[in-house]
């Protein structure tokens, strides 16, 4: 027969959760102008940076907005200079009485009426330069651009709802499970009660692909929302995740191991030493300290790998049967040996 000796260890609590992975950022491009696509400047599918340009409308209407405007600020600058000059006459005239007080006050008026008329061309000049601008859809963001739902010789309407296409940043990325609110109540009373240190934002999350696969790269919690959906009775919970070689996708499903918190003593038994009635009651072989079997009703929770995390029915010290149960029966006199692995039983 023999026996393992528990230890009471740190132990790290995880939950293992399906989600799903979101761009980390989502933009749609949009035409702020009106126009002809004349051309499109990128490959479907390819990266992109912000500013780039996507798509060439036809600019000849704006640019000829822009050279009228540029030549009305021209006629509106020779014009202030006239009335500059006028005003500069007038203070002169006025000192000698040659003019009378009247005209010179109309003369600083026109003065600062071509001024104001020089400024409203300025911006009338600067909204043809930004509508001109506009003529020339750039990427908002850095990413990786979808198919294209225009080609050239399509009209695109300013501001219109339908996206010519849209940019998506894959690296870093997250990834949105959902936890049940009744989970998140056990754990914030456990931590409450000193029985577990917190994980919480920054903790650890490792990724688990489609195929059971490890992700290669560990992200973090980074955001719990503080909703709890009434529909499902869960609330959301997102990691980010780095995706330098862009292997997670939009909308792909994963499973996400979160660091929930420490169990700072926790007590690990083997599973094949936990025996379990006909009505789900859970017990263990228990050796005293006399050589004497006992039989002792315990609880456990999760299972942490070919372990259970005990929560009450045995204590650190105590050796439990793990080979030979049956062959054994509570008040009989062994002499055990220890498991080989007993030193690992409380990791």
């Amino acid at each position: 027969m023999t026996v393992v000796t528990l230890k009471a260890t740190p132990v790290e609590l995880t939950r293992e959760l399906p989600g799903r992975t979101v761009p980390f950022l989502v933009a749609d491009v949009r035409p702020q102008a009106t126009g002809i696509v004349r051309a499109r400047l990128f490959r479907e599918g390819a990266a992109v940076r912000a500013g780039q340009a996507l798509y060439q409308l036809d600019d000849t209407l704006y640019r000829a907005q822009f050279e009228s405007a540029r030549a009305a600020l021209a006629k509106a600058e020779a014009a202030n200079e006239v009335a500059r000059l006028a005003a500069r006459r007038a203070d002169e005239l006025v000192r000698t009485h040659a003019i009378s007080a009247q005209d010179h006050d109309n003369a600083v008026a026109a003065e600062r009426q071509a001024a104001a008329e020089v400024d409203a061309e300025k911006a009338a000049l600067e909204t043809s330069r930004v509508n001109l601008d506009y003529t020339r859809i750039t990427s908002p963001i850095t990413g990786r651009i979808g198919k294209s739902a225009v080609t050239a010789g399509a009209l695109v309407i300013a501001n219109q709802t339908a996206p010519l296409a849209t940019v998506q940043q894959l690296d870093p990325m997250y990834v949105e499970v959902s936890q049940a609110s009744s989970e998140w109540l056990r754990l914030k009373e456990d931590v409450d009660a000193g029985r577990l240190q917190p994980g919480g934002a920054g903790s650890r999350v490792t990724v688990l692909l489609e195929d059971g696969r490890r992700y290669a790269e560990d992200g973090r919690l980074e955001f719990a929302d503080v909703t709890v959906d009434t529909g499902t009775g869960s609330f959301a919970v997102r990691a980010v995740v780095p995706n330098p070689q862009e292997t997670l996708l939009p909308g792909m499903y994963v499973r996400a191991v979160l660091r929930q918190g420490t169990r700072p003593a926790g007590l690990l038994v083997p599973q094949v030493a936990v025996v379990r009635d006909p009505k789900g009651g859970a017990s263990a072989f228990v050796v005293g300290d006399d050589g004497k079997v006992a039989v002792r009703p315990v609880v456990v929770s999760l299972a942490i790998g070919d372990r259970w995390l005990v929560e009450s029915g045995l204590k650190s010290g105590e050796r439990v049967v793990v080979e030979g149960l049956q062959k054994i029966r509570p008040g009989d006199l062994v002499q055990p040996s220890e498991a080989a692995q007993a030193g690992a039983a409380g990791k």
